[in-house]
């Protein structure tokens, strides 16, 4: 390649053949071409830098191995519909494509889909996501409830069209029948957690008397499978909503030997869904036998109750004195006691006439007129005691009233009333002021109204200029169209009324003579306007 340079100015520009690009064409050119080479690649590598979905609902991370980076970028749309989602140092298997982004001039792959990089990477996320949920408490037996013995209404997470649904109901069936409600869900793909989640829910959030009957036990059951076709029973949504549940949840998902995480969530796991079944209800004819066996049971421990208690009663009864023994000892108490009241009664009557005979000899009239001196000698001791009594009193009192007749003077009178007088001086000055205030305020009041009414008056309208104009009839006349020509008219200013006549279309009156100042007459109320 040769440049050429012009001789005639030293300061020429170089001239090259190198075809020119602008940045946006060089930059779409790159892009096409790594399209085209790389048009739909799968990469496997370590996810770095993952901070969950942007606002906009894209990821954008990166990934990585020991010697390499490559820019990743997943739009939401693909986002939502990935069955494993990206997790930080994670080894994942991208597939999509790679395209540039000329904004920074950067190479980066937009990815499709995503999923792990063999089994150990499954178990690997899988054990990390049973560490992170059991932290938060999620499977601790003490939180896990009591499955109902005989539930009425049992509901049933599964497919409605595999062997599963098939094999619960025959079993129920042939053991205890009850009522079964089946919430359909797909049991392998990428929706598997949503929708599982979703119907836990929704058996939680039926009415207990609504149109559907809300279930006394839940049974989220699927047949066995892979690690990969089980991954939708550890889903993380599955898991926590199986936790939430109101409802006791019994999980038989794959068989004896498959475990998934909602295993560890649910209140019991059962080996096979047929064993779910088996846990659900209990068997019929068991209960019947029971039944039968415990009614015999009862009916025997009745009898020998009976026969214990009726023997029993008639110990007592022999052990119990007859009629006549039991009054028998009252009866010989009650004849001493009869025996002995005639007795008793003449001794007491012999010993009160004894009483009556004594007292009968102390009265005699001598000692009734010794008694009747002693209590007259006492009455007119105690009637002179009583006048000393009395004057005694008499000489207190009056000593009592001399001293209050000292003590009363009018002196304090004097002063309570010079007192009332100043009181009553006072009020009145305080209200001939009040009356004073009540006057200001009320000719202030008055003044302003009188301002108002003056700058409303018509009058001071007049003085700046204006006029009334009135017909025949003294009316006032508002508008020019209610004047007919040749009609003659009064005109009110401020200081009095004039005569006028107007005139024709012309310009011409009737009579072609001045207007006359009329005399001032008493301004008549009219309209300003």
């Amino acid at each position: 390649m040769t440049d050429f340079f012009s001789s005639d100015s030293p300061a020429s520009a170089p001239v090259s053949n190198i075809t020119e690009y602008s940045v946006s064409e060089i930059s779409g050119s790159i892009k096409r071409t790594v399209e085209d080479a790389f048009g739909h690649v799968r990469i496997r590598g370590e996810i770095s830098g993952y901070r969950g979905p942007h606002s906009s609902g894209h990821a954008y991370f990166a990934m990585k191995d020991d010697r390499a980076r490559i820019e990743a970028v997943i739009w939401r749309g693909a986002f939502s519909k990935l069955k494993f989602k990206p997790e930080e140092g994670m080894e994942m298997i991208a597939t999509g494509k790679v395209t540039t982004y000329p904004g920074s001039s950067k190479y980066q792959i937009v990815i499709e889909s995503l999923e792990p990089a063999g089994a150990g990477a499954l178990m690997a996320l899988l054990e990390e996501r049973r560490k992170t949920l059991a932290g938060e408490g999620l499977f601790d037996e003490d939180r896990k409830k009591p499955l109902p013995f005989m539930p009425k209404v049992i509901g049933v997470v599964t497919s409605p069209t595999g062997a599963v649904i098939r094999d619960i109901l025959h079993r129920i069936r042939d053991r205890f029948p009850v009522h079964v409600v089946v919430w359909p869900v797909r049991v392998q793909g990428e929706t598997t957690g949503m929708e599982v989640a979703n119907a836990i829910h929704g058996f939680n959030a039926l009415a207990v008397d609504g149109p559907i009957a809300r279930p006394d036990l839940i049974i989220v059951a699927r047949g066995g499978g892979s690690l990969e076709d089980l991954w939708g029973f550890n889903d993380e949504a599955a898991v926590r909503a199986a936790a939430a549940s109101a409802i006791p949840l019994i999980s038989a998902v794959g068989h004896e030997t498959d475990w998934t995480l909602i295993d560890h969530a649910a209140d019991r796991r059962a080996p096979t869904p047929t064993g779910a079944a088996e846990m659900a209800v209990p068997v019929r004819a068991d209960l019947e036998a029971a039944l039968a066996q415990y009614g015999a049971r009862l009916a025997g421990c009745v009898s020998r109750h009976l026969d214990q208690r009726r023997q029993s009663l008639r110990q007592t009864a022999r052990a119990l004195p007859s009629i006549d023994m039991l009054f028998a000892l009252p009866r010989r108490r009650f004849d001493e006691a009869a025996g002995k009241l005639g007795r008793a009664l003449e001794l007491n009557t012999l010993n009160k006439r004894r009483a009556f005979e004594a007292r009968a000899a102390q009265l005699t009239p001598g000692a009734l007129e010794t008694r009747l001196r002693d209590r007259g000698r006492r009455v007119l001791d105690l009637a002179v005691r009583a006048e000393r009594i009395v004057e005694r009193r008499l000489d207190r009192a009056g000593a009592d009233m001399r001293r209050l007749g000292s003590q009363l003077t009018l002196r304090p009178a004097q002063i309570r009333i010079e007192r009332a007088r100043e009181t009553i001086a006072a009020r009145a000055l305080r209200g001939d002021r009040a009356m004073e205030r009540l006057f200001e305020r009320r000719r202030s009041l008055m003044g302003e109204q009188i301002r108002v009414l003056a700058s409303l008056d018509y009058k001071n309208v007049l003085k700046r200029g204006y006029a009334i104009v009135r017909d025949e009839s003294g009316r006032p006349v508002p508008l020019a169209s209610q004047i007919e020509a040749d009609s003659p008219v009064s005109l009110q200013f401020s200081d009095g009324t004039i005569q006028a006549q107007t005139l024709g279309a012309d310009g011409t009156g009737g009579e072609k003579a001045r207007p006359k100042r009329a005399k001032p007459s008493k301004p008549v109320q009219g309209s300003l306007f």
